[in-house]
């Protein structure tokens, strides 16, 4: 089975920083597209982070040049460092995972970790 887990979330002052972090746990030969996401409470969830064909990084307007993601393909983890905070970037964190290696059935297809809150205060 493939699981994906978030971690690193928590509270913090207005400018404060924290580090998301997200595993992928699925047998060796699967590898996949990793990006975050975060949901605000009674809205759709939205586009964080995550990278472009090429491996190139891509953000959300409202996060750039504050967030930074990283990735380890060959491990199948993901970190998200998350400067200068803003009240604005309160919200569940959550980490997506699609597949790459469709050719093999167990790897399986979009997966969503539980979600890691982060909850900035001014």
């Amino acid at each position: 089975p493939v699981h994906v887990e978030e971690s690193g979330g928590g509270s913090v002052q207005d400018g404060g920083s924290l580090t998301l972090s997200c595993t992928v746990s699925a047998e060796d030969v699967c590898k996949y597209d990793m990006s975050w996401y975060r949901q605000f409470p009674g809205k759709e969830r939205e586009f964080v982070s995550g990278f472009d064909s090429i491996g190139g990084t891509t953000y959300a307007k409202s996060v750039e040049g504050r967030f930074t993601i990283s990735q380890d393909g060959a491990k199948n983890t993901m970190t998200l460092q998350m400067n200068n905070l803003k009240p604005d970037d309160t919200a569940m964190y959550y980490c997506k995972a699609d597949s790459k290696t469709t050719w093999y059935p167990t790897c399986g297809g979009r997966y969503w970790g539980q979600g890691t809150q982060v909850t900035v205060s001014s």
